[in-house]
């Protein structure tokens, strides 16, 4: 492994398991992470973000629908 990826972590979908830089290939992993913990916790971070955006979502379509009146 190069030094230029030594210390990141990703998140196999495929597998559900953390690997380092050189795992599966780039489309069934998420990442890169700084350490094997942030990694692991990959799909509550994308749970996380998927909610928080939803809500930005919403209240962004609620202040375009009050343009239209």
């Amino acid at each position: 492994m190069s030094d230029e990826h030594a210390g990141e972590f990703y998140y196999c979908i495929k597998h559900h398991t953390v690997e380092p830089y050189q795992g599966c290939k780039a489309k069934d992993r998420l990442g890169p992470y700084a350490s094997h913990a942030e990694a692991a916790r990959a799909l509550e971070h994308v749970q996380e973000n998927n909610e928080r955006w939803d809500k930005e979502d919403k209240a962004w379509e609620g202040d375009a629908g009050n343009e239209d009146e």
